[in-house]
C-alpha cells in the first residue's frame, strides 16, 4: 500500500521595519523552509502567520500593532517576533490571542513557536533537491547583514535595547554568503548593520583565512578589508557586482575605502546617518564622532573619488534645538552638498533619553522646519541631478514594462547613485525586448528633476 505524504503546513509572513528586518525574515523562512514548511502569499492559505516587527519609533509601533491586529483578523493564529518583542506584555494585553512572542533576530525561538503551532507535516527531507535560501528581495539584488547590534548610546536611539550590543559576524561566513549570492544571480549586494563602521571591534578585528584552498590567507574583521575582498567578486558573466555600503559612521578608516570606490572596486556611494551637523545638538543627541572634520572629508573624498554619492539623514526638531542650531544646519548642508537626503521630525520612544531632556520643539515649529530642510535639500539634488543631463551613466535594471499601443517599453532602473527603496530611479524609454531586471546598460540622461533621472539606451 502506498504511503500518503501529507500536505505542507504553510507560513504566511508580513516583514515591516528595516533592510536588517529583511533579512532576519529571510533566514526564518529559509529555516523554516528546511524544516518542511511552505510559504503563504496570502492570509486565506497560512496555518500559521509570523510578523516580523519594527520597535524604532512610536509611530513604527502602532504600525507594527496593525499589522498584527490585521494578521489575526484575517487568520487568527499569529505568532510575533522582532524588535517589538521585547514588548510581549503590550503586546499580549492588546491582542490575547497572539500564540506566542520573540524578539528581534532570535531565529530559534521563533522556528520553535511554529513547531509548536503548526507540527510540521513533512519531514527535510522529503525534497532531495537542495533549495536555494530564500529571498524577499528581486533576484538581482541581496543585502548582506555583516553585524547585529550597537555600541552607541544616542539619545534618541533604543537599538542597543532591542538588538543588543555589536556582535560581528565572521568575516569568511560574510565574504562565502556575498559569494553564494553572486553565483546565484545577485549583481548588487547591501552592506547592512547598525554600524558598518564599527564592524570587528568587539572581535578585535580577528583575522580569518579567506578563500578556502592554496589561496587562503588572513583576513580581518574589519570594514576596509572586507570592502576589498567584495571588490574581488565577479558575477558569472565576469561582471563586477555592485557593493553598496550603509550605515557607516565616518570614523577616520572610512578615508580607506574612498580609493576602493575610484578603481572601481567599490560602489562610489557612502550612506552615513549625520543626524545633525550643530555641535550643541549633536552633543545633546550623543552622536558618537561629532567632532570630525566632516567638511574637509567630504572636500578629500570627492577629489579621489569625483563621482561620489554621499547620502544621509537628518533629525529636526530634537529637544532644546533652537532656530540658531537649525539655520547652522542649513547652512551646513549648503556648504556639504549631498547628493540624497532624507529628514524626520524628532519623535520621542519609549525608553529613549532623549524623552527626558528639556525644551521640547513644539510639533508645529517642527513641521515649519522639516518643509525648510526638505525645501533645501530638494533644491540641491535637482541641481545635482539636472548637471548629470547630457552624460552617460550606467544603470542596473530594476523593472521592465509591457509595450504601451505604440509598442514602446519602458523601464525602471537605478544608477550607482541609487540604493533601491530609499533614493531615487532612471526612468527609460523605448527600451528592447529582451531586457531584463538585473541587467546592466548605459543611459544617456535627457531629462531630471528634483529625485530622478529620465533617459534612454545607447
Amino acid at each position: 500500500m502506498a504511503t500518503t505524504i501529507p500536505d505542507q503546513k504553510r507560513i504566511g509572513m508580513v516583514s515591516l521595519g528595516c533592510p536588517k528586518a529583511l533579512v532576519d525574515s529571510e533566514r526564518i523562512l529559509t529555516r523554516l523552509r528546511a524544516d518542511g514548511y511552505a510559504m503563504s502569499a496570502d492570509y486565506a492559505g497560512a496555518d500559521v502567520v509570523l510578523v516580523n516587527t519594527c520597535g524604532f519609533l512610536d509611530s513604527a509601533k502602532e504600525e507594527s500593532l496593525a499589522a498584527i491586529g490585521e494578521a489575526i483578523a484575517e487568520n487568527g493564529r499569529v505568532i510575533v517576533t522582532g524588535c517589538m518583542g521585547n514588548e510581549a506584555e503590550l503586546i499580549r494585553a492588546k491582542f490575547p490571542q497572539v500564540l506566542a512572542v520573540t524578539g528581534a533576530h532570535q531565529y530559534e525561538a521563533v522556528v520553535e513557536a511554529v513547531h509548536e503551532a503548526a507540527p510540521p507535516s513533512q519531514g527535510p527531507f522529503i525534497d532531495l533537491v537542495p533549495q536555494p535560501d530564500i529571498k524577499l528581495t528581486p533576484r538581482h539584488y541581496s543585502y548582506l547583514k555583516i553585524s547585529e547590534g550597537c555600541n552607541h548610546a544616542c539619545a534618541f536611539c533604543i537599538i542597543p535595547s532591542l538588538r543588543g550590543k555589536l556582535a560581528s559576524r565572521r568575516i569568511d561566513a560574510v565574504l562565502r554568503e556575498a559569494e553564494k549570492l553572486v553565483a546565484a544571480g545577485t549583481r548588487e549586494l547591501l552592506v547592512i548593520s547598525q554600524d558598518t563602521s564599527a564592524y570587528g571591534v568587539d572581535v578585535r578585528h580577528e583575522e580569518r583565512m579567506w578563500p578556502k584552498g592554496p589561496d587562503a590567507r588572513a583576513v580581518r574583521t574589519h570594514m576596509t578589508d572586507l570592502a576589498r575582498e567584495l571588490g574581488q567578486l565577479r558575477t558569472p558573466e565576469g561582471d563586477t557586482p555592485w557593493v553598496r555600503l550603509h550605515y557607516v559612521y565616518p570614523y577616520p578608516h572610512v578615508d580607506a575605502v574612498i580609493p576602493l570606490m575610484a578603481e572601481g572596486l567599490i560602489t562610489p556611494y557612502l550612506d552615513i546617518p549625520f543626524q545633525h551637523a550643530a555641535p550643541s545638538v549633536l552633543k545633546a543627541m550623543k552622536r558618537p564622532a561629532n567632532e570630525a572634520k566632516v567638511l574637509e572629508r567630504l572636500k578629500a573624498w570627492r577629489e579621489i573619488c569625483p563621482d561620489i554619492t554621499v547620502r544621509s539623514s537628518f533629525v529636526v526638531g530634537f529637544p532644546g534645538e533652537t532656530e540658531a542650531d537649525f539655520q547652522y544646519l542649513l547652512d551646513w548642508l549648503d556648504e556639504a552638498q549631498l547628493d540624497r537626503v532624507g529628514a524626520f521630525r524628532f519623535e520621542p520612544v519609549e525608553g529613549a533619553a532623549a524623552n527626558a531632556l528639556p525644551d521640547p520643539v513644539p510639533e508645529a515649529v517642527k513641521e515649519e522646519r522639516y518643509a525648510r530642510i526638505m525645501a533645501k535639500t530638494e533644491a540641491i539634488s535637482a541641481a545635482k541631478l539636472a548637471a548629470k543631463v547630457g552624460r552617460t551613466v550606467r544603470v542596473i535594471i530594476d523593472e521592465v514594462g509591457e509595450p504601451d499601443e505604440d509598442g514602446d517599453i519602458g523601464a525602471t532602473a537605478r544608477s550607482q547613485a541609487d540604493a533601491p527603496e530609499i533614493d531615487g530611479a532612471v526612468y527609460l524609454r523605448n527600451v528592447p525586448q529582451v531586457l531584463k531586471p538585473g541587467d546592466f546598460v548605459s543611459v544617456l540622461v535627457e531629462e531630471a528633476d528634483e529625485h530622478d533621472l529620465f533617459g534612454v539606451i545607447v
